[in-house]
């Protein structure tokens, strides 16, 4: 597996090619060895996007990163920083020619990449997490429209908690109940 990155600047940046590398090739939690071959930067988010299997946008969500035509059939996206009204980061049209799946519908009409196709069909995680909707070719597009949700934000701070308590980490502090 190869990992490719786009900056705000246009630049590669060494730092972040190698915390990257840290946490992808030493992360206990991934299978030995995690099969990360290299870490490039790409100048142009549209090559990367063309040469990608698996695309993930994290960004203000000022706009489309890409043109609709760089992605390809197979490939899956999960589009993270449209989370307020007014944000995107996908294209226009990219939603309908896609299998969409939400964490929450309404949600993600309100806030998420959604906003702005809300006519578009969509499955929310859950209904996929088991096993009650969901069917994908290889050729389809996927995109996980992330918005968040309250209960991700709870299991992650569980999850780092214990993590934190395992290894000694942090300072306990007394709460008033």
């Amino acid at each position: 597996m190869s990992v490719r990155y786009v900056s705000r600047d246009g630049k590669p940046h060494a730092r972040f090619e190698a915390a990257l590398a840290e946490v992808l090739c030493n992360a206990p939690d991934l299978p030995e060895p995690s099969g990360v071959r290299c870490i490039s930067h790409a100048p142009d988010a549209g090559a990367a996007v063309a040469d990608s299997d698996v695309i993930i946008t994290a960004t203000p969500g000022g706009g489309a990163l890409f043109n609709m035509e760089a992605v390809q059939p197979g490939t899956h996206i999960t589009a993270v920083g449209a989370d307020t009204r007014g944000k995107r980061e996908l294209p226009d049209g990219l939603l309908a020619r896609s299998r969409v799946v939400v964490d929450d519908r309404a949600q993600a009409q309100a806030l998420g990449e959604m906003q702005w196709a809300d006519d578009v069909a969509c499955l929310e995680l859950g209904n996929v997490l088991t096993g009650s909707a969901f069917t994908r070719a290889a050729d389809d597009v996927t995109v996980f429209d992330m918005t968040g949700l309250a209960l991700q934000d709870l299991v992650l701070g569980e999850y780092l908690y214990g993590a934190a308590v395992a290894q000694g980490l942090g300072n306990s502090v007394a709460w008033p109940w």
